[in-house]
């Protein structure tokens, strides 16, 4: 820079001469050529005055070769002068300093630099094969970042430094210590409290069901084993409640639980008793809470969750992220029906208070949403209010109940316009069969009144409707249906549901336990009983179930075209596009089932808008948590996704993935 200037300047110096000699010839021949014109004497100047000016030329013309000589011999100096004083500070940098080419060979370094890499030769080693990085990760960056390294038990932080920003170039790379830095962080992460809420599930009637001589001995088994946990652990933990407990641990420990999948879960189901069910415990665990009150937050909010979606469960909760582990059993029924009494009340003040009753399930409903919904409807109008059910289309499979529900002229069907209109703040919305807000038949309803209740016998997932009056979440029950109906045995004081009611629930129960072969319990053939005695007929309802032939073609070709995987795992697909897709899928996952040596079974297939999932399991594949990973959710043995945007060979690759994984 400082040498283009000193020519620069030398230039213009010569030539502002040069100029000045010729402008003066030329004035003197002007006056020789208009006042003498031609004299002697004039022309005699005129030849000096040129002649002087050629010489001061060449003069210019020596002066300037002789200055840039000179200039260069100056900056050859300062050149040199500066590469040795550039070596000797690289050598002699107190911090581990070296120096690229373009190829990351390593032209020159400091001697720290060689305390850590002994092995480095000038000009011949390169920087990627020293540190064991990809060189992608120092050379050709688009937006160069610090690289961490370990080396032996220290670590450091390279700073890169592209000179003139080209980082496709030579490169400087400072190795900065940051060992007790990196220590530091580790302690702090290791060292951070983790909360946990652990409760025991069905304890009342484990122990209930237990001998007199033996219920002291299973609470102490059960105590031992949390006990022994959390000592492994360094834990704190308080038993606040027979069955409740709260265990505080470090970070560094959950980490090797997490490892381990939670073990305590299969420690707690080998504990002996005489009841019919298994020992397990449901656990909420918070982490990363900004404050302590935060992180226990964390943690209830994780054992509701846990106990939302039937037990036997970790949750673990950090931020908007949540872990799940364990989930192998099937949710415990419980015996004891004052849950049950106590919401069917609680519902039944609700809607005295409200104006009117809105009535809504899922999307592309089934028989237990609508016959959920209808059973809702039913308890409204018993109790002298008007009920809206919000429906905007009924497939094929509700065709024979819709035409039947809407010739009694009892309820009133609306769609999602109409119920926006009819609507108001002193509303009672209550949603049946789901829990999941974009799954409603119409979202747009959540928040506009002030009370809501959600009713469904699906395992909670982790998008909830919030802020419900009363949620009514049973995973243990069969259907829908079956809540309802035990509800509607507390609230039909004044009038009886009608056989067409009665029929739809008893469907709604049959069909989601596939004729009662799955999830069925002794309250389940207990509501069953009640509807028949309210006047179902069973071969009215098996009417109502029956599918055309083109159905039953379907289904055959699904099954028949079903890929076995090893583990008795089934896959099939529903070739093209069908409006009844999501039905017909969960029949043909019901019925491979029926074949020796399958496990589990997976139907895809393709409505108008979307691709579809069914899934079934004999209980011990957990394929709620597959369908979960793709959106989706529902039980240990019956589950489903709808995906949008996306092909049905995107979803069968992912789904073969995600098998092989769980």
């Amino acid at each position: 820079m400082g040498d283009r200037i000193v020519k620069r300047i030398a230039n213009l110096y010569f030539g502002a001469g040069l100029a000045a000699t010729a402008i003066l010839a030329f004035a003197l021949f002007l006056c020789n050529y208009f006042l003498r014109r031609g004299a002697a004497d004039n022309r005699v100047l005129l030849v000096c005055a040129g002649g002087v000016c050629i010489l001061y030329a060449v003069f210019c013309l020596i002066a300037r070769f002789l200055q840039r000589r000179s200039m260069d011999v100056y900056l050859d100096g300062i050149a040199s002068e500066i590469d040795e004083t550039l070596r000797y500070t690289i050598r002699n940098h107190p911090l581990p300093l070296c120096l690229t080419n373009a190829e990351g060979v390593v032209m020159l370094a400091s001697e720290r630099f060689k305390d850590i890499y002994p092995a480095v030769v000038m000009m011949k080693t390169g920087i990627a094969q020293l540190t064991g990085k990809d060189a992608s990760d120092f050379l050709n960056a688009d937006t160069p970042q610090p690289v961490l390294l370990s080396v032996g038990d220290r670590t450091y932080k390279v700073l890169p430094v592209y000179p003139g920003g080209d980082t496709s170039g030579p490169a400087a790379f400072s190795w900065i210590d940051v060992t007790d830095y990196e220590n530091l962080k580790v302690r702090y992460s290791d060292e951070r409290k983790c909360f946990a809420h652990v409760r025991i599930d069905n304890y009342d009637e484990l122990i209930a069901s237990s001998p007199d001589d033996k219920k002291s001995l299973i609470a102490a088994g059960i105590e031992k084993v949390i006990r022994r946990w959390a000592a492994k652990m360094d834990a704190s933990i308080i038993r606040y409640y027979s069955d409740k407990y709260f265990v505080v641990f470090e970070y560094s420990h959950y980490k090797r639980v997490a490892a381990e999948k939670f073990s305590i879960l299969d420690e707690m189901r080998v504990i002996e008793t005489d009841a019919d069910f298994p020992v397990s415990l449901s656990m909420g665990v918070g982490l990363d809470g900004k404050t302590p009150q935060q992180t226990d937050e964390y943690a209830t909010l994780a054992l509701d969750l846990a106990l939302g979606r039937g037990g036997d469960q970790v949750v673990v909760k950090r931020g908007m992220k949540v872990d799940y582990y364990g989930g192998t059993l099937q949710a415990v029924e419980r015996r004891n029906k004052g849950k049950s009494r106590v919401m069917a009340h609680a519902i039944g003040q609700l809607i005295d208070q409200s104006s009117q009753i809105i009535v809504m399930g899922h999307k592309s409903p089934d028989i237990d949403s609508f016959a959920a919904a209808v059973g809702v409807a039913r308890i409204a109008i018993n109790r002298g209010k008007d009920a809206f059910i919000v429906l905007n289309e009924s497939g094929r499979s509700l065709a024979d109940f819709y035409r039947e529900a809407s010739k009694s002229g009892e309820y009133r069907f609306i769609g999602t316009d109409s119920a926006l209109e009819t609507i108001d703040r002193n509303s009672l919305l209550v949603v049946v069969d789901t829990h999941r807000p974009s799954l409603t038949e119409a979202p747009v309803l959540l928040g506009k009144t002030e009370k809501s209740v959600v009713i469904d016998h699906h395992r909670r997932a982790e998008e909830c409707i919030e802020n419900a009056t009363l949620s009514y979440m049973e995973p243990a029950a069969s259907s829908t249906s079956e809540l309802i109906a035990e509800i509607m045995q507390y609230l039909a004081e004044k009038k009886s549901i009608s056989r067409l009611e009665a029929e739809l629930l008893l469907g709604g129960i049959i069909v989601d336990t596939n004729s009662f072969s799955v999830k069925t319990g002794a309250r389940t053939f207990e509501a069953a009983s009640w509807l028949r005695r309210s006047g179902a007929d069973t071969a009215v309802v098996r009417q109502y179930l029956q599918s055309d032939m083109e159905d039953f073609r379907q289904r055959a070709s699904i099954i028949s075209n079903a890929e076995f995987l090893s583990g008795g795992i089934a896959v099939s697909r529903n070739e093209g596009r069908h409006e009844n897709a999501q039905i017909i899928n969960a029949q043909a996952a019901d019925e491979l089932l029926d074949i020796k040596g399958i496990r589990a079974s997976f139907v895809l297939g393709e409505t108008n808008d979307e691709v579809v999932i069914s899934a079934r399991s004999l209980g011990e594949v957990n394929v709620q948590k597959i369908m979960e990973r793709l959106g989706g959710g529902g039980h240990l043995t019956t589950a489903a996704a709808q995906l949008k945007d996306i092909t049905v060979d995107e979803v069968a690759a992912e789904l073969q993935k995600l098998i092989a994984e769980i």
